[in-house]
């Protein structure tokens, strides 16, 4: 199975494809010098502080919240230009706590995936695991009740 790693957002000015791929997530580290779970407990700690009203941790910078966003964008396939530009545009200076969420979301894409990279499990998958049992793997003999005939 492969895992795409990409999700489609409401941002900025439209809706675009983020996905954090293998080289972005390297570059993310080395720009952020943190690791990609390090930046998401960072991120979804500074969501819940806003959503109960309090200030984000003293661990979260900028480069937590804007690199995520612009190197999804390009692992999503924009030209890394246009990424920019748009990063710079709407997730600048007094905009960083509105893009958290949005960040926060690209980079879980990438660690844990999205509902539609999970495998669909197929019918004859389920019939075959439900005709399995223990009783026939087991090294016991079978009861003879059940073989015994009427006269």
């Amino acid at each position: 199975m492969t895992r795409s790693a990409q999700v489609t957002l409401d941002w900025a000015d439209g809706t675009y494809p983020f996905a954090l791929k293998i080289e972005q997530l390297t570059e993310l580290q080395e720009k952020c010098d943190a690791g990609p779970w390090y930046i998401q407990w960072a991120l979804e700690s500074a969501v819940m502080s806003r959503a109960i009203g309090s200030a984000p941790p003293k661990d979260l910078i900028h480069p937590y919240v804007t690199e995520p966003l612009r190197l999804g964008l390009i692992g999503g396939g924009m030209p890394a230009v246009e990424a920019m530009k748009k990063v710079r545009a709407y997730a600048g200076p007094g905009q960083l706590y509105e893009n958290m969420a949005p960040a926060f979301a690209v980079l879980s894409a990438a660690l844990q995936g999205v509902p539609e990279d999970e495998p669909e499990k197929s019918e004859a998958g389920q019939k075959k695991a439900a005709s399995r049992s223990r009783a026939g793997k087991s090294g016991s003999r079978k009861s003879l009740a059940s073989d015994a005939q009427p006269d």
